[in-house]
């Protein structure tokens, strides 16, 4: 089953649950006196995001980099990029473009997080190609990584390179469902300027916690396909807004669908509200109409 899709979204409840208190806490109450905004896809390649790049477009980065300010950079969680191919998308990248990598699947999913230290450094110092542009990393655990290994996680966190600013998705359902086991991992996170990701996804709803433990906001959001897709972003401009107030510094908000089709068109879509309600000016992508009953391969895994 492709994580959090749902064949019928019919009888789920999309509301948002109220902030944790302790999200109030880590932003301090002040508004800040910036708010960096980075969105973005998972992907740029054409297979994925179909009808978005004009017809006869080679340079795939470069364009895409002209359209979004970032990307989720999925690709690195399959692929084991050297420091020279991050060097080599720095450079034909946007000057204000970031990058969001994904930590390798060997780390998370193979040896879950068990004797890791030297494959993270090795990660982190490929990425360290990207300079200015590495916005943050990030590790999502695989889905059956639960609390009865909280060890590796303390561990993998206190060994992870300073430098690198680390972003983590917990999946398993037993690190929310348990008040002491999701303190004790905040704790962790808060201590180590380690920030707590959040999934908005159909399926799962139960990781949708909104409890932040940096002044960041890191959201997946996944899409469903349908007219769902776009009216759930009017409940997260109206919580970005209300975080900006009480001193929100960076957002990071990817968009993902199980048919990524249309992603390029939720996140324009998503960047016309923020810019009205925030009074911002970001860059509204351009983007094709997709055919009808396209198909597309899921990028959330």
């Amino acid at each position: 089953m492709q994580f959090g899709k749902v064949d019928d979204t019919n009888g789920i409840d999309f509301n948002q649950p109220k902030d944790h208190p302790e999200t109030k806490k880590v932003l301090g109450g002040k508004e800040a006196k910036k708010l960096n905004i980075y969105i973005g896809c998972a992907k740029w390649n054409k297979t994925d995001l179909k009808n978005f790049y004009p017809k006869g477009t080679k340079d795939l980065a470069l364009y895409y980099s002209s359209q979004f300010n970032s990307i989720e950079f999925n690709a690195s969680f399959y692929g084991n990029y050297s420091k020279s191919d991050f060097e080599k998308w720095r450079e034909k990248t946007d000057s204000d473009f970031k990058f969001f990598p994904k930590v390798r699947n060997t780390i998370s999913h193979l040896k879950r997080l068990n004797d890791v230290k030297n494959l993270t450094e090795e990660f982190c110092n490929s990425v360290s190609g990207l300079e200015e542009k590495l916005g943050m990393v990030f590790l999502q655990m695989i889905d059956n990584f639960k609390p009865k290994d909280y060890d590796r996680l303390e561990k993998f966190v206190l060994e992870f390179p300073k430098e690198t600013p680390l972003a983590i998705e917990l999946r398993n359902e037993e690190w929310f469902s348990d008040k002491t086991v999701s303190d004790k991992v905040c704790k962790l996170f808060r201590e180590n300027k380690v920030t707590n990701i959040i999934v908005d996804t159909a399926g799962r709803r139960d990781i949708i916690h909104m409890r932040l433990t940096t002044p960041v906001a890191f959201v997946r959001y996944v899409g469903a396909n349908n007219e769902t897709d776009y009216t759930r972003l009017d409940t997260w401009v109206e919580r970005i807004n209300a975080w900006k107030k009480q001193g929100l510094k960076e957002l990071y908000f990817f968009i993902h669908q199980n048919e990524e089709v249309e992603s390029p068109l939720i996140a324009a879509d998503f960047i016309k509200k923020l810019n009205k309600k925030l009074k911002v000016n970001l860059k509204i992508p351009k983007s094709i109409e997709p055919k009808k009953n396209t198909k597309q391969a899921n990028l959330f895994e």
